[in-house]
């Protein structure tokens, strides 16, 4: 064997070992679909409106969340990021709804929405973009401005080239803007520090997404049947879902310090955040009367400290614009069947498409459903929206849940001016770590296969010299 096949070996060994060991690059451009991000928008604001002063409170819209007691959870990120560039942009769905000062005819002085954050990063620069809806402060003027740049992102030592799926960016420092501060109805300046901004997004390659099939672009409308194939009895439907909170703040108190607890779905039943979805709706609508009589699948247990709650068996009664939600409950005493928990305005449940639905309507705690939650309620007391959605032919589909994407953030940060520890850096350093390593034994087996080579060439040269 010569010196120069020996070096070829050598050389294949590396390239191979190479190949095995090294990290798979980092994601292609492309689309992010899956994601949350976390933002208090400001503390201080937050307790302003619901301190003695004010004394207002907020509401969630469109799936958004409470993280902490201290966050707001926006969900279902879409954009895109480019990892060789670092340009990010990407939307979140959800918002909130701060009110206070309320008038003696029921209208807020203070009255602000903030929605559907988006977080543009290019050339390192951040910005945060968001839709707000605003009452000013002074002349009580009501201005709706769309993506507004609200905020300044710190970006200080975070390099956005290279990230991979899922891209995770905690604890960036906010400023507020002057286009911000206008948008926020004279409360706060120009340059004031917001709470900083944590968020996660699912980034999917481009390259690898499955391309459209013209043949299913149009999908082919099937006879509504039953299961056993025979047409379905008029205003019958066979597949619906009804989303519920059951209590913000109920929630909170399970997994806080003082219920010590969690809950645990089971039997279809799904968690998206801010609310539950109960699936496999039966029953029967009528879009002509509004009425609807639904049954849906799953379970939600609560339990924790001096706590056991479960709730099952949820079932929908509209009738002439008013709703029912009830529940079996069962708690340390048994079970009871069929407590109405909840009422809520149905007055807006439409069909359309093929698709009835109903978007968050507010819903107000029952006598009996006071009684389940052992009075810690009175009636009356408001509780989460219910939204409903009954698919009433085989094309329907009912609306997604909030997408959270894969990646779970960290809770929120000491104080707002907490520095960024952004985790797009800490993987960085990890995968220059698991290099060094890598080309390490890399040149290991280089040097191996060089001292092969040189024994093999040796052992040549020494045959040739014998006698």
């Amino acid at each position: 064997m010569s010196a120069r096949p020996a070096r070829a070996l050598a050389v294949t060994l590396l390239a191979a070992l190479l190949g095995a060991l090294l990290p798979a690059t980092a994601a292609r451009a492309g689309t992010v679909q899956g994601g949350r991000l976390d933002w208090g928008v400001k503390s201080s604001f937050q307790s302003y409106v619901t301190g003695p002063v004010a004394k207002g409170g907020f509401k969630l819209k469109g799936g958004a969340a409470t993280v902490g007691g201290s966050l707001f959870r926006f969900h279902s990120a879409t954009g895109s990021y480019d990892p060789a560039s670092g340009t990010f942009e990407v939307s979140y769905s959800g918002g909130v709804t701060f009110q206070g000062h309320q008038k003696p005819d029921g209208v807020h002085e203070l009255d602000m929405t903030v929605s559907r954050p988006t977080v543009r990063i290019s050339g390192g620069k951040g910005t945060l973009y968001v839709d707000v809806s605003s009452k000013a402060k002074d002349t009580g003027e009501v201005s709706s401005r769309s993506q507004v740049p609200f905020a300044a992102l710190g970006l200080g030592g975070v390099d956005m080239k290279g990230g991979a799926s899922p891209l995770t960016l905690t604890n960036l420092p906010a400023t507020l803007t002057e286009q911000g501060a206008q948008a926020f109805a004279g409360y706060y300046a120009a340059g004031a520090q917001l709470d900083p901004v944590s968020l996660s997004a699912d980034v999917k390659d481009v390259k690898t997404a499955p391309a459209a099939d013209p043949s299913q672009q149009q999908p082919t409308v099937q006879p509504d049947t039953t299961a056993a194939g025979t047409p379905r009895a008029p205003g019958a439907f066979t597949d619906a879902a009804v989303d519920w909170g059951v209590r913000r703040t109920f929630r909170e108190y399970v997994t806080g310090s003082v219920g010590q607890g969690t809950w645990t779905l089971a039997e279809g039943a799904r968690d998206g955040g801010a609310l539950f979805r109960f699936p496999q709706g039966r029953g029967t609508y009528d879009g002509a009367k509004g009425a609807l009589d639904a049954a849906f699948a799953g379970t939600v247990h609560f339990t924790g400290a001096h706590l056991d709650l479960k709730l099952g068996k949820v079932a929908v009664k509209v009738e002439n614009g008013k709703g029912v939600l009830s529940a079996d409950v069962t708690t340390g005493d048994g079970t009871k069947s069929a407590v109405a928990l909840v009422e809520f305005d149905a007055a807006s449940l439409k069909a359309e498409g093929g698709l009835a639905t109903l978007a968050e309507a507010p819903a107000t705690l029952t006598e009996g459903g006071s009684q389940a939650f052992g009075s810690m309620y009175k009636a009356g007391t408001e509780m989460d929206p219910v939204s409903l959605a009954i698919a009433l032919d085989s094309t329907a589909k009912l609306p997604a849940l909030p997408d959270l994407g894969s990646a779970a953030l960290p809770g929120p940060a000491s104080s707002a001016s907490s520095s960024p520890a952004p985790l797009l850096a800490q993987q960085a350093a990890s995968e220059s770590s698991h290099t060094g390593l890598y080309v390490s034994l890399a040149v290991a087996v280089l040097v191996l296969a060089g001292g092969a080579a040189f024994l093999v060439v040796r052992k040549r040269r020494a045959s040739a010299e014998a006698p």
